[in-house]
């Protein structure tokens, strides 16, 4: 059986201090074989670069996955061949650098970009196919972060997904849904992990200006708010090695001062 924990968005630096201080409990506890974690809004609440995928990785995180803000650090696309375990989406088009999917301690992982609301890009289902295929030849434990802002998408995903996937995760919207099951072919499905970073906050970012942006309908500078009490968000997974079916997800939502 492999055990998996999956962390939600990182969320600025509040995000990095969420996990560097309730990790290791989250470990202790649950003793995973590998920690998964949605990385793309690590660096200042949009954007990764090398230096937070490296501190990211130092708390103890193996594989750290992409979303829509993949490149919005500019230098990024040229720094991420030196971030062996990071996954981008991996419907990008032909030539995109990095990679979408990998192997790390026997577990398959895919990031992969929705397209309802977001940047277009190529068919993420037509794309996990023909990944999911490739991957079963050297593991049947195989876990999909599917980056999506459409619940529907998300969900119409994992069916499509179910009995060739061991877990469809949703990451993006940054609140985590309380929808965790395992589907008929034993698919674990969440349509969204939620985040980690400031509590008192919308999805992360201070509340006042975006408050300030629904009623003005002016733009408005986007903080990431950095006060208050910080929220843990998870799920952890328990995959059969040889079905490659879920036996168990569980949610993990913790709130600290």
């Amino acid at each position: 059986m492999k055990k998996i924990i999956f962390i939600g968005d990182i969320n600025g630096r509040p995000g990095r201090e969420t996990v560097k201080k309730l990790l290791p409990s989250v470990r202790s506890q649950y003793c995973p074989d590998l920690v998964i974690a949605n990385g793309e809004n690590c660096a200042g609440g949009m954007g990764i670069n090398k230096k937070k995928y490296d501190e990211l990785t130092s708390l103890g995180i193996d594989v750290v996955t992409g979303g829509n803000h993949v490149w919005h650090c500019k230098n990024f696309a040229s720094e991420i061949d030196s971030c062996p375990a990071f996954v981008r989406p991996a419907n990008y088009p032909p030539g995109a650098p990095g990679r979408g999917s990998l192997i790390s301690k026997g577990i398959g992982v895919i990031s992969l970009l929705g397209r309802v609301f977001m940047k277009e890009l190529d068919c993420p289902f037509r794309c996990a196919e023909v990944l999911m295929g490739e991957l079963k030849k050297e593991t049947r434990v195989i876990v999909v972060d599917l980056h999506a802002e459409a619940t529907s998408e998300k969900t119409a995903f994992a069916h499509f997904s179910d009995g060739r996937s061991s877990a469809v995760l949703g990451t993006h919207t940054h609140v985590q849904t309380a929808d965790e099951r395992i589907l008929s072919q034993g698919t674990a499905f969440i349509t969204d992990v939620g985040m980690c970073g400031s509590y008192d906050s919308v999805i992360g970012v201070d509340k006042n200006a975006i408050i300030q942006r629904f009623i003005s309908q002016m733009p408005h500078r986007f903080e990431v708010e950095s006060k208050g009490p910080l929220i843990f968000n998870a799920v952890y997974l328990e995959i059969d090695e040889e079905s490659g079916r879920a036996l168990k997800i569980e949610r993990i939502n913790r709130v600290i001062d």
